[in-house]
């Protein structure tokens, strides 16, 4: 037995909760589903102190939780459950959920995130928040003036420290290979940076601390040497991994990152793309709100496109 809405949004971080009220906005039937709890990596936020409008910061979790009640409130329904498979049959996109019954959709947001590549090494999750973070321009300025290890070699990692470099002159850049994978500009200003210290053929084996990252361990993988050094914050920026298993057949960039036009479509159409899974320069909670409210208004668009109601 199927559920019949007008568009149905997978994933409530900050695009698919911002998608769910621009989407009941334009009066349309909208169900947000999620696996766990509204919020997605701004869940892990402690003091979002960047978002337009809160002059005082607040937690993603409480961030997550105003959105969520601002779509309720402009009728959208939230359902907590996985999405299996999603195909698409003529005009009509059909979901096979995990909790049992199907949904059929005239148009679907994709907004299921990244995960953040880990080190996978003692005490990273265990200090994650407290001193451990994978964003520089979220956490970066509560390290102002501190000593800072940036992990990586990517473009992504070159870009973050060069943040964090504006905001301490003791930042220690460490990457396992001998040479930086980032685009040759970027791996340039680094190298020039005098507030950048770049450390190649070093990986960290633990970090370690108590209430807070104090210290972390190193190997020296040409002489095998291990040490400790003192560390007020480690930035992680060993990629990420885009949640697309739901559409291998989306044309995707190099990374697996969903490809979009401007109104966030993707390749197949009626499908659109926001937040954390599309191809995006920036990746900010403000970035994938608005990107939502792009993909809901484009999805509204098609749907009356479809139904032969767009105004000519």
């Amino acid at each position: 037995m199927g559920t019949d809405v007008d568009l149905v949004i997978i994933g409530a971080g900050a695009a698919g909760l911002t998608a769910a009220q621009y989407g009941a906005r334009a009066n349309l039937k909208t169900l947000l589903i999620e696996e766990m709890a509204p919020g997605g990596q701004a869940l892990l936020i402690d003091h979002l102190e960047n978002y337009p409008g809160y002059a005082e910061p607040k937690s993603g979790f409480e961030l997550a939780q105003d959105m969520q009640a601002q779509a309720e409130k402009f009728g959208a329904e939230f359902m907590t459950d996985s999405v299996n498979s999603l195909k698409k049959e003529g005009n009509t996109f059909v979901l096979s959920l995990a909790g049992g019954g199907t949904i059929h959709a005239q148009a679907v947001i994709l907004a299921t995130g990244a995960k953040h590549r880990t080190l996978d090494i003692p005490g990273e999750a265990q200090f994650s928040g407290r001193g451990v973070s994978y964003c520089a321009t979220c956490d970066g300025p509560f390290f102002k003036g501190k000593k800072m290890f940036v992990v990586g070699g990517g473009d992504a990692a070159c870009d973050e420290a060069q943040f964090l470099a504006k905001l301490s002159d003791k930042i220690v850049m460490i990457h396992r290979r001998d040479r930086f994978r980032a685009q040759k500009s970027l791996a340039d200003r680094v190298l020039r940076n005098k507030n950048i210290e770049v450390r190649f053929n070093t990986r960290m084996l633990e970090i370690q601390g108590d209430q807070k990252v104090r210290s972390v361990v190193l190997e020296n993988l040409e002489t095998k040497q291990t040490y400790q050094e003192e560390t007020d914050a480690v930035f992680v920026f060993v990629g990420s991994i885009p949640q697309t298993a739901l559409v291998p057949e989306a044309e995707k960039d190099e990374s697996g990152s969903i490809i979009t036009d401007q109104r966030m479509e993707s390749s197949i159409k009626g499908l659109f793309v926001a937040g954390d899974v599309r191809a995006t320069p920036f990746r900010q909670v403000v970035v994938a709100a608005g990107e939502g409210a792009i993909a809901a208004h484009s999805a509204a668009q098609y749907i009356d496109d479809i139904r032969g109601e767009a105004y000519r």
